[in-house]
């Protein structure tokens, strides 16, 4: 039996619904030559900013016992050295690719989004992953995604920019993320991203001092799982729009239990680290399971859990 992985977001189809997050694989370009990129569905570029930002002072990232803490900062080249770096290499991709925008207030996300549709009249971007939950940074990021009438005002903003699909990233570090996940579908988003990073800390006891010189940094990997599974289940819940699950994806099974908590898609990160080929391995999976399972599509692993 034929499974079918895409998923619809916003009017455009995903042919494959294992993505890679952002940050975690580049540009692209870095893996191209080392790697199939058929067997990923979508990748979510590395943030760009307004600005070049050169991020938080080193070190930038600590191992923890089940995942990664780390403290970039939002360290990216620009929207202008992006448009001219950057985006004529992904035409070329074999997948679809998601420019993850970041900025300080609602305006500006809109500003950069609006750059990035001047100067990409051909298409190579599939769409726009909207970075309200950065744990890293001073401005934007988590201060600005925690309020539901920030996300719903800069979804509706950057609505105004596009006419293609917008993803709203959603942060964790807050009482309730489905509020925040309402608030971005009434703004105008086509999808929600869950979660971000957790906010953590690791203090060296000899120096007496946090490990990281930003203080805290934002946990991602194994540890965080759980919290993914449950903000996904809970997100999926309260929005009619395709929620994309994250957190500690590691194999197929910890991406299937995203798809029966709710989601539509998945993004693979820390992973990405450990074996930059997981992704395609990880849909491979969902696929064999699809098939013991008699299942033909995405939507059928909603039903599923009792």
């Amino acid at each position: 039996m034929g499974v079918d992985l895409s998923v619809a977001i916003g009017g455009r189809t995903l042919e494959n619904l294992v993505g890679v997050a952002s940050g975690t694989y580049g540009y692209g370009s870095e893996y191209e030559e080392h790697l199939d990129l058929t067997g990923i569905g979508a990748l979510y570029t590395k943030a760009v900013t307004m600005h070049p930002r050169p991020g938080n002072d080193v070190p930038r990232i600590v191992e923890t016992p089940a995942g990664l803490l780390n403290s970039i900062g939002l360290a990216n080249v620009g929207r202008e050295r992006f448009v001219e770096e950057k985006l004529p290499g992904f035409a070329a991709l074999p997948c679809a690719v998601i420019a993850n925008v970041a900025a300080d207030f609602p305006e500006e996300y809109a500003e950069v989004t609006a750059y990035l549709e001047a100067h990409d009249p051909n298409g190579a971007l599939w769409g726009y992953e909207i970075n309200v939950s950065c744990p890293n940074v001073k401005a934007g990021g988590v201060a600005l995604g925690a309020v539901p009438r920030q996300v719903e005002l800069t979804a509706r903003l950057v609505r105004e920019a596009t006419d293609r699909p917008i993803i709203v990233k959603l942060t964790p570090n807050v009482t309730d993320i489905a509020e925040i996940g309402r608030a971005a579908e009434a703004g105008g988003a086509d999808a929600v991203s869950c979660i971000n990073t957790v906010v953590g800390m690791i203090i060296d006891v000899e120096a007496r001092r946090p490990v990281l010189p930003a203080g805290t940094g934002g946990l991602s990997g194994p540890a965080i799982l759980p919290i993914g599974v449950a903000a996904t289940y809970r997100v999926s819940r309260a929005v009619s729009i395709p929620v994309i699950g994250m957190g500690g994806i590691m194999s197929a099974q910890d991406a299937i239990q995203y798809l029966l908590a709710g989601a539509s898609a998945v993004q693979v990160g820390t992973a990405n680290f450990v074996d930059p080929r997981i992704a395609p391995g990880i849909r491979d999976g969902i696929v064999a399971y699809a098939q013991r399972h008699n299942l033909a599509s995405v939507s059928d692993f909603h039903s599923l859990l009792g």
